[in-house]
């Protein structure tokens, strides 16, 4: 999936290789239900760039987050976009943790849209969460 993702977006050979790592399927069983949509959740080097915000640097690539929303690795695409699930999901590896990544969708840059709520929704996540695990 690493090299298909890299030969399919033109990764510039100067950036870090991707890697994917598997969240736990223990976790992913216990929240799963109507109310979740699984999918690989994506994060990038990088803060402001890769979400195509433009601080006083050009960003490098403009066609990033188009890339990942055409990427299909068999039957497997990228549902979301964030900056902290890599590091959450490395850590557990490497501690011999489960982990699993819980998001609700607050900004949907490609559309330019936002939720008119953003607190209710989240709520509304930790809420759902506080009951799969109790």
């Amino acid at each position: 999936m690493e090299e298909a993702f890299v030969q399919k977006s033109n990764v510039h050979h100067n950036k870090a290789d991707p890697i994917v790592i598997k969240g736990s399927l223990k976790l992913e069983k216990k929240f799963e239900s109507d109310k979740v949509h699984k999918g690989l959740t994506a994060t990038a080097g990088g803060f402001y760039g890769p979400q195509g915000r433009v601080l006083r640097l050009a960003i490098q690539d403009e066609e990033l987050n188009s890339k990942m929303d055409n990427f299909n690795f068999n039957g497997v695409k990228i549902a979301n976009f964030e900056m902290e699930t890599s590091a959450i999901f490395g850590l557990a590896k490497l501690m011999g943790h489960e982990a699993i990544s819980l998001n609700v969708v607050i900004a949907n840059r490609v559309l330019g849209t936002f939720s008119k709520n953003p607190g209710t929704v989240i709520k509304n996540l930790i809420i759902y969460t506080l009951n799969k695990i109790t």
